[in-house]
């Protein structure tokens, strides 16, 4: 078989409009990993908010894996262990979080399995009610988090985030990695890490070259694993930019993507 893994970003990808995975969609997985093919799930999601995805997929039993927070933690399925994890500082977070109060933005970041801010807004509600996570709403987030955590998110109305963004690149560039997912999520993670450094670092570690995977995403967190894929690919509703380097466009995450794609590039001859 010409491609041995699939990996695919969740919200707007794999998931519909109501965050599920369609029927139709969920028996091409399964045919794809009882025919020997790895399907890994890679999100800016919290590993907490993939675990019930995961457990759906029936990926513990395949052997796959998870990349979560944007690649920062690698998770076993197999195994339920980390086999990487990247995280903040905390000195790195109090500097993001000193940057988003001259910003006015929000921030968010996670301790443990609880998300942690000093605001709440319907931004903010959105992350809450996607990972099903705990929302503690604190009076002094610096005092707050007291260690390392694995990623940062800030929010707000998408027009001004993206200058924010553009500001954020301008100021910390060499310092962390950068990416809106949402239009109102800006996601920052250590330096170096993204989806594709750690894909490539699966790849490595379980011994299959990057040509023999295929990515598949929409938005622009996806860029560093479309870029190092074998076969970059995405969902009909992909943003403009991620369609220009996907080699294969498959119907839209309300229009059965991940089948459609799996029975073209996998089992038609």
């Amino acid at each position: 078989m010409k491609y041995k893994m699939i990996v695919t970003d969740l919200d707007d990808t794999l998931l519909n409009s109501q965050g599920k995975i369609s029927s139709e969609d969920k028996k091409a997985i399964m045919e794809a990993q009882e025919a020997g093919v790895k399907f890994v799930l890679a999100s800016g999601r919290p590993t907490y908010a993939m675990r019930d995805l995961a457990k759906e997929l029936h990926l513990e039993k395949y052997g796959s894996f998870i990349l979560s927070y944007n690649g920062s933690i690698i998770t076993d399925c197999k195994t339920n262990k980390n086999i990487l994890e990247e995280t903040l500082t905390v000195d790195e977070i109090h500097k993001l979080y000193d940057f988003s109060k001259r910003k006015n933005v929000e921030i968010i970041t996670y301790l443990e399995d609880t998300i942690i801010s000093e605001d709440y807004s319907s931004y903010i509600e959105v992350e809450v009610d996607l990972t099903k996570m705990p929302f503690e709403k604190v009076k002094n987030f610096k005092a707050t988090i007291d260690k390392d955590c694995v990623k940062c998110i800030m929010l707000e109305d998408p027009s001004y985030l993206s200058k924010v963004e553009k500001e954020l690149k301008n100021e910390l560039e060499k310092e962390f990695s950068i990416a809106i997912s949402k239009p109102f999520f800006l996601e920052i993670t250590k330096l170096g890490v993204d989806k594709g450094s750690s894909l490539l670092r699966l790849v490595d570690l379980i011994g299959i070259k990057i040509e023999e995977v295929i990515v598949v995403g929409d938005s622009y967190n996806d860029l560093p694993m479309l870029k190092v894929a074998g076969l970059p690919a995405c969902v009909e509703n992909a943003k403009p930019e991620i369609k220009e380097i996907c080699q294969f466009i498959s119907t839209s995450n309300n229009n059965n993507g991940m089948s459609n794609l799996i029975k073209k590039l996998i089992f038609e001859k």
